[in-house]
């Protein structure tokens, strides 16, 4: 299965989130500590283990980066 990560950069930090999962974001001062929060909250949410999860960059879009989720389910 393959679900989007949106990581955005702000004014005080970075935001992720997972549109897919309701209620999937984060926040966080750099882009490292936002990737790894969200990849734990996307991980609780689908209840699959973090080391599961593939993290792929798909493409840059103005302020945003798009990843894609992969793994089995």
């Amino acid at each position: 299965m393959v679900i989007d990560l949106i990581v955005t950069k702000t004014n005080d930090g970075y935001t992720a989130e997972v549109p897919s999962l309701k209620g999937c974001e984060s926040w966080a001062h750099d882009e490292d500590t936002v990737i790894t929060k969200i990849l734990e909250l996307s991980s609780f949410y689908l209840q699959i283990p973090v080391k599961e999860i593939k993290l792929d960059k798909a493409r840059k879009e103005n302020n945003s980066i798009i990843y894609k989720l992969i793994f089995n389910k």
